[in-house]
């Protein structure tokens, strides 16, 4: 049966308005444009004054109102409304089908929305915006303010619209996406200029040659495009065909590195490391190639400084990541040793280290990120002869900006020579003390003889010998003084040692460990060996129930630091001008000499409660107290 007459007009009214749409929707790029022309065709197709485009959400889980036509404007643009089942929008979106209502008045499916409500909407239909894949981009829905009988057809009309409309949107983000990622690869590039980028065609012609790659190489954009790759290169490389060989690798493989020597347009020479990759089209034909390259001309020649500075100093260098593996050796260790540069990689250079000197070294590896450093002699096989040399060893860590270890650049350095000359001074110090005091010795004894023919009193050849003793005993102590440095301690346990019959109570001493230094040891020995002989004669350490304290400590910084010591005896028999020791040797000692020739400050006071004498000397800047031994 046929349709009637205004149906078929209507039918194809519609159809022309899906022209219409169809032919915008290929014109236009702007999805806005075409949703609010699609809401003014889609009202004026099924006879409606309204129509609105509804995006969703997903992530709000709401609709809100992209386009529309017969809205006012703080609806289009402007409404959100969220998404549920109590609404015809929500209902269509769960449903993925279009929603028809003659008269909103007497529905009960769904609630209308106030908006809807203030403008008297009474009848509408929608349809979910499907698009490629089946995903929902949002909704389509034409409102009316009188009731309307929405006939099968125009449903279906709705359903094909969105179909179409779909497409088009899903069409138009994508592009939008395309043309905004490919604006930030241009901006990045065009910004890269640290880089050079360039991008060839098929056969290998310059079509875009990018800001970077003006910068490095010089050629402005109107001189390189439509030149050859080639352009690049020098002579000799052009000569050996490494142009045509890089392209047909990265045509082959997808890409091929290129890192050499390259042509600027002055004619000078810039170090590349880049590389050059393939571009394909859709099916997968290579089209043309990019090549992306960074000027490392000056680290390049900064390594090749480094490298030559490394491999012409005497000692033994190489680099280490964590706990001592290695990750390289300078020919220098390499010549040494006669390893090949493999065999030191990881722990293999420690073969070359003598078995007796792995454990303590490996030590010092496992402590060495705690102290910073490396500081440690082995011996080490040197190939021409076999022999087991002494090096000293020193490594510090290379630390990034943020403070991590990169790793560690160590030397070796040969001290075989330096330790057989120190243990020949360590002989002729210990030859030339033993025979000072042997010469001491020689010294007292003709002091003896010639008392003994010109009759001085035994009272001198006694304090002469205990003098020489005295000097005696300290040289002993500088004897071995490269090994055992000279403390306080030591020297106040040697004299007293020499002057007390009894053990020394535990309480005598008390002080800090100080180290005395060579030039003043024999001074300031000489100054407490009289103390402790006046102890010995007249006081503390008679045995007449005397008591000896000796006190020091250091006062002030490294820099000037002071030691100050205090002799103090108590219950003594008070002095007499025979025990006062007024113009003796022992008190102008301590009272002139040590302020004369240590700078020293001195007190010597000798009274009816007993002694006390103190020495306050510097320390030179050197001195650093350590364990008395």
């Amino acid at each position: 049966m046929p349709r009637p007459k205004k149906t078929i007009d209507v039918l194809l009214h519609q159809q022309r308005l899906l022209a219409d749409f169809g032919a915008l929707a290929l014109q236009s790029d702007d999805l806005d444009e075409v949703l609010t022309t699609a809401c003014r065709l889609v009202a004026d197709a099924l006879g409606t004054r309204r129509a609105k485009v509804f995006e969703l959400h997903p992530g709000e889980n709401r609709l809100f109102a992209r386009a529309g036509t017969g809205w006012r404007s703080d609806i289009i643009g402007h409404l959100s409304l969220p998404v549920t089942d109590e609404t015809s929008e929500g209902y269509a979106l769960r449903s993925r089908h279009p929603v028809i209502s003659r008269d909103l008045r007497h529905e009960d499916r769904f609630e209308v929305p106030e908006f809807m409500q203030r403008e008297g909407i009474v009848s509408l239909a929608n349809a979910p915006i499907f698009v490629p894949g089946g995903g929902i981009y949002g909704l389509l829905q034409v409102d009316d303010t009188t009731p309307r009988d929405f006939t099968e057809d125009d449903v279906q009309f709705l359903r094909v619209y969105c179909s179409i409309l779909g497409q088009v949107v899903d069409r138009l983000i994508k592009e939008k996406a395309l043309r905004s990622s490919e604006e930030k690869f241009r901006m990045t590039v065009e910004a890269a200029t640290d880089y050079a980028i360039f991008i060839t065609d098929a056969e290998n012609r310059i079509t875009d040659w990018l800001p970077g790659a003006e910068a490095i190489f010089g050629w402005t954009k109107a001189e390189a495009e439509g030149q050859s790759g080639a352009i690049i290169f020098t002579a000799a490389d052009r000569a050996a065909g490494q142009p045509e060989q890089e392209i047909e690798t990265a045509r082959r493989t997808g890409r091929a590195d290129d890192i050499r020597e390259h042509l600027r347009k002055d004619g000078t020479l810039v170090f590349i490391e880049g590389v050059t990759r393939a571009l394909y089209d859709i099916a997968g034909r290579p089209v043309g190639f990019i090549k992306i390259g960074q000027d490392q001309t000056a680290r390049r020649d900064a390594d090749l400084r480094l490298r030559t500075l490394l491999e012409g100093i005497p000692q033994l260098v190489w680099r280490s990541a964590a706990r001592g593996m290695w990750t390289w050796a300078s020919p220098q260790w390499l010549s040494y040793t006669g390893q090949t540069q493999e065999q030191t990689h990881g722990m293999g250079w420690m073969d070359a280290v003598h078995p007796d000197d792995q454990a303590a070294l490996r030590d010092g590896w496992a402590a060495a990120n705690d102290r910073d450093e490396l500081d440690i002699d082995f011996r080490i096989r040197r190939q021409s002869d076999g022999a087991w040399l002494w090096h000293h060893t020193r490594s510090r860590p290379v630390r990034s900006s943020s403070g991590d270890i990169i790793e560690w650049l160590g030397t070796s350095t040969d001290v075989q020579a330096m330790n057989e000359l120190q243990e020949r001074q360590r002989i002729m110090v210990a030859e030339l003390q033993h025979r000072t005091r042997n010469l001491i010795g020689v010294v007292g004894s003709i002091a003896s003889q010639t008392m003994t023919e010109t009759g001085p009193t035994p009272a001198f050849l006694e304090q002469f010998n205990d003098r020489l003793s005295a000097l005696s005993r300290v040289q002993g102590l500088l004897s071995r003084s490269d090994r055992h440095p000279v403390t306080l301690r030591a020297l106040l346990e040697m004299e007293l040692g020499a002057n007390s019959a009894q053990p020394l109570a535990p309480d005598v001493l008390d002080g800090p460990a100080v180290r005395i230094r060579p030039t003043i040891v024999q001074t300031l020995a000489l100054a407490l060996h009289e103390l402790a002989t006046k102890a010995r004669k007249h006081g503390a350490l008679s045995g007449g129930g005397g008591t000896l304290h000796v006190r020091w400590q250091v006062k002030g910084r490294s820099d000037d630091a002071r030691l100050f010591l205090e002799w103090r005896e108590t219950g003594i028999a008070p002095p007499t001008p025979a025990t006062d020791g007024t113009g003796s040797y022992g008190r102008m000692l301590i009272e002139r000499a040590l302020p004369y020739s240590l700078g020293a400050r001195t007190r010597y006071e000798l009274g009816a409660d007993g002694l006390i004498c103190t020495i306050d000397l510097p320390l030179e800047r050197s001195t650093q107290p350590q364990e008395d031994t």
